[in-house]
This record gives structure tokens, sequence and C-alpha cells, in this order.
């Protein structure tokens, strides 16, 4: 929840009081970072942790609970019930409450909560009733994208529409404009790929124009007709929009980028005579990293007709994906250059196992906290550069013949 803006309780919304920054220290006495609460509670450290431990006693902090838990959400005061409840030591990290107050949440309290999560009493968030059109929404995309209970309360709480999930509407409306923009013309719909002048645009990737870095991005953009835009549109809305209700922009464009980029990547390392068009890179980056979150969290991810959406998913996929290989080897309309490669989609699902899952699994964590992100990123980055330097020494190395620019 960002500072300053209202939040959902219940049926109504209203705005949280900003409360003093609070400096926490760990057992050790060493100083934390200074944190500001946006929620209601008071966090001045010397109220309740006077010998400046880092830690507060349990029995202190359910007095603080009982005076204040009124104004708190109660899916909220559910959680840190939970997370007293947890702790059989008598005491509770102050920096884990911090955390938890500005919706910092770290390693150290996912670790508590889940622990203290067993024992939590209150109902399942789907069984609430006299819930606004809004609120089921938000409440049916915390069902499809969160595996845990905690976690989709904590995010029915906190979700506001603000900001609404533009990236992928604001993507998607940018595919269809140049796709009819190229539609009228070429004079065509379905396979535009076959015109003569399709290639000619600023937007593909096309081997000959590797120098030209943009079309590494730009080619999300294009689309060999309408059929291959349709079932790229779809999957990208179905998906993509509840992701980034749930994870926010930033973290759905780095999976979503990260996919884009090492599918023309891919095919300029393994595919090198054939330009890429269409966004499925991207599409399958986050699709692939859905499913795997899904299979991963099986029993936890409690969205209806799981199974037999995920197999749907699953032949939506090897439907577009089919179309893409058929493409490439039937006979292009204009020989020597190939039709565009398939290996975009490969890319993509690469990222989406890999940093994509990442990036799921870690809903309100840090990812710079993340070991395995970290490890991924690097991986992915030491391929781009790789690559990089593929484009540049290994076709003149390879004497590759490359088809003439469009």
């Amino acid at each position: 929840m960002e500072k300053g803006s209202p939040r959902m309780t219940g049926g109504t919304r209203e705005t949280p009081v900003n409360s003093s920054p609070a400096v926490a220290a760990n057992a050790e006495g060493e100083e934390i970072e200074v944190l500001e609460s946006t929620d209601v509670l008071p966090v001045a450290p010397e109220d309740y942790d006077p010998e400046n431990s880092g830690f507060i006693s349990t029995e202190r902090f359910r007095d603080l609970l009982a005076t204040h838990g009124s104004e708190l959400d109660p899916h909220k005061l559910e959680v840190l019930l939970a997370l007293a409840d947890g702790n059989a030591d008598g005491k509770i990290c102050y920096q884990d409450f911090v955390n938890l107050m500005s919706n910092k949440r770290s390693n150290s309290f996912r670790r508590a909560i889940l622990q203290g999560s067993r024992q939590l009493k209150g109902c399942s968030l789907r069984d609430e009733v006299g819930l606004g059109l809004s609120q089921r929404l938000v409440r049916h995309v915390a069902y499809e994208t969160l595996p845990r209970e905690v976690d989709r309360k904590w995010y029915f709480d906190s979700y506001t529409y603000c900001p609404p999930p533009w990236l992928i509407l604001a993507i998607t409306i940018a595919e269809v404009a140049v796709f009819m923009y190229y539609g009228f013309q070429l004079d065509r719909l379905v396979l535009q790929v076959s015109s003569p002048s399709f290639l000619k645009s600023p937007l593909p990737y096309h081997p000959q124009l590797r120098a030209q870095s943009w079309r590494y991005l730009s080619y999300i953009f294009m689309h060999t007709g309408i059929e291959h835009l349709s079932l790229n549109m779809a999957m990208q809305l179905l998906v993509g929009v509840p992701l980034e209700m749930v994870h926010g922009a930033l973290r759905i464009g780095l999976v979503y980028v990260c996919g884009v980029l090492a599918g023309s990547l891919a095919v300029s390392v393994t595919d090198m005579t054939a330009p890429v068009v269409g966004s499925s890179g991207g599409v399958y980056a986050l699709v692939s990293a859905h499913l795997a979150n899904v299979v991963m969290n099986w029993s936890g991810m409690k969205c209806q007709f799981k199974l037999f959406r995920m197999a749907m998913a699953l032949v939506c996929m090897s439907v577009e994906f089919g179309r893409a290989v058929w493409l490439r080897f039937y006979p292009p309309a204009f020989p020597p250059c190939p039709n565009p490669s398939f290996v975009a989609h490969l890319g993509g699902v690469v990222v989406g196992l890999t940093l994509g899952v990442v990036v799921l699994q870690n809903y309100e964590q840090r990812l710079q906290e993340q070991s395995l992100f970290w490890i991924f990123f690097c991986v992915y980055t030491l391929f781009v550069l790789c690559a990089v330097f593929w484009n540049i020494f290994a076709y003149s190395l390879l004497d590759v013949r490359l088809p003439p620019p469009p």
C-alpha cells in the first residue's frame, strides 16, 4: 500500500493516518533502516521496546493490539494475531512488526507468518458477504493468483485500483492500433506477413537490420495476421491483467520485457536468418510463470476449475506455437527471406519458468532479498551479453548468408 493512498476496509474506504518514522534495532544492537509506517498504529520503539533490544514481548504486543485493534483492517489484525501466536519464545522481532505495518514484508516476517497462519481462526475471504462489485473483482483476482489465504486477505485489504493495471492494457491497445494501421496500409488482415511491404516497417526484427537495437523490443507490435494477434491478445489480457493487479506494473513489466528481449535474442542466436514479429515472447513468459506458480502451489490455489483452465491455457499455447512452427517452415511468399521464427516463444517460456516464477512466488517480498532472483537475473544478464557478442561477431565469422534487407 503506498503512503497516503486510500485502503479498502469492508465496504468502505478510508485514508490512513501517517505516523512517525520508526527506527528499529536488531538483537545485536545494529541500527536498522528508518521505515515509515503507513497504518494507524503508533510505532515508537520506546513505547514497547524500552530496552532497545530489537524485540517486543508478546504480552506487550497483545496489549497494543487490544488498544488499537479497532483502528486496523480486520484482516491485518488477524495477521498480527497470527504473528503473536506463532512465536513460542515470548517475543516478536520489532523489525518484522515495522515491516508489516509499512507493507515491507521481509523473509523473517514471511517465516513467522507461515508459522502463525496455521492458527488463523477467521473465516475464509471467499465466505465474506455484502461485497460490492469492485471488491468481488479484487477477491476473484486474489484467488486466481495467490496461493496463501493470508496473502489473499492482505491483498484484498491493500488493493485500491490506484494505479489501475495500465501496463498490459496499454501494450495491448498499442498492438491493436499498429495492427489496424498496417491492416489498412497493406489491405489485408489475415497473413499480413505475405505482403511484400510487411517487413519494411521500422518495427520487426530482421537479421540484416540487427544493428538497429530498438527492433529487439519493437517487434512485439507487429503480428503476422489477425489469428496471431487474437491468440496473443487473449492470453495477454486474461493472464497479464490479473497478475499486474496483484504484483504491480514494475514486476510484471520486468518479466514481460525480459521475455520479449530473450525471444528476439534467442532467434538471433539459433535461427539466424529469420525475422521476428509478435508479442509471444512476453506473453509466454507471463503465462508460463503463472502456470508454473499454480502447479508449484497446487493445493493452495483455490481458483475454480483450475485443472480445466490450465488445460485450456496449454491448448491455446500449443495452438499458437504450432501455428508459428507451421508458418516458419511454410514456403515464404518472397524468398530467400524466410517466414518469421517461432524460437521467440521458447525464449519467453524459459524466462517465465525461471525469473518469472521467482517474481510471482514472492508477493509483497523484496526481490532484492531473494538469492534465487539474483541467480536467475545474473544468468539472464550473462545470456544477454553473450547474445550481443554473438550478434556482433558470429555472423561474419560463420559467414552466414542472410536474406536481403526488406
